[in-house]
């Protein structure tokens, strides 16, 4: 296995990124990660590597701008779309500057919620499409726990703990989730209309006793898709399925993508 960085550049500001390459030069598809809200590359830990040994596949993990040491966000809260910019806009550049002409995408969270924006806006392009967490609408639950995450960084070391992965861009980082996903206008945010254009095949996990969302995401995604989906809801598992169920989620997603291995 061969790690290679790559710096991605969007409107200027750059992005860290790396290849995990198992075999140069293949025709097969590339796993994408896409991190949750407050993600980036280390966060992940060995997982996409695991996953790219375990499928055989080849994999890129990048981080969006704002996250870990890519460049720093600007506006704060984020516009209310950001996360329609991020997987109809940004993402395409992503890929293409890193020459991946077949996305199998893995998005957690927010990176479930862009993942699933890219397959509806660029329906011909990803081979399928795996989603942890992911969200199309705001629920009380997760209002709720958002709240609660603000208290645990203004009261405890969490702050210190997120600056371990965002150095300087912790703050912004947390502050960019934390004021856009609480702001009014937010409450209504909803990308349930654009699930129909969905046609790639979809396999859609949420742990049951996830702290931001409930199986209603599931069932939304699973049945307003036009493709096939598959939904997994695990038992004794909160919001980070690759990590509180891993051997799972694992042996979920591999038997997923053996189909377009």
């Amino acid at each position: 296995m061969e790690i290679r960085l790559q710096e991605i550049i969007y409107n200027q500001q750059h992005m860290r990124a790396k290849h995990i390459i198992l075999t140069p030069e293949s025709d097969k598809p590339t796993l994408v990660f896409l991190h949750e809200g407050l993600g980036c590359l280390e966060m992940w830990k060995d997982f996409p590597e695991q996953l790219c040994q375990a499928s055989g596949l080849n994999g890129f993990v990048y981080e969006r701008i704002g996250f870990g040491q890519s460049a720093p966000l600007g506006l704060i809260p984020r516009p209310i779309d950001y996360l329609e910019r991020e997987g109809g806009i940004i993402l395409p550049a992503v890929l293409e500057q890193a020459g991946i002409e077949k996305p199998l995408l893995i998005g957690h969270s927010d990176g479930g919620s862009i993942a699933l924006i890219y397959a509806a806006t660029h329906p011909d392009r990803p081979v399928a499409t795996i989603t942890e967490a992911a969200h199309v609408f705001l629920e009380d639950i997760g209002i709720k726990g958002i709240t609660e995450a603000g208290e645990l960084y203004r009261t405890t070391d969490l702050k210190e703990k997120l600056e371990k992965y965002h150095f300087d861009n912790t703050e912004k980082a947390f502050m960019g989730w934390y004021q856009t996903w609480l702001s009014p206008e937010f409450k209504h945010w909803n990308i349930e209309q654009m699930l129909p254009n969905i046609t790639c095949p979809l396999l859609v996990i949420q742990g049951i006793d996830d702290e931001y969302g409930t199986q209603h995401q599931v069932q939304s995604i699973v049945e307003n898709s036009t493709g096939p989906a598959t939904p997994l809801m695990i038992p004794n598992c909160a919001h980070i399925p690759h990590f509180q169920s891993l051997d799972t989620v694992k042996k979920a997603m591999c038997d997923f993508i053996k189909h377009f291995a």
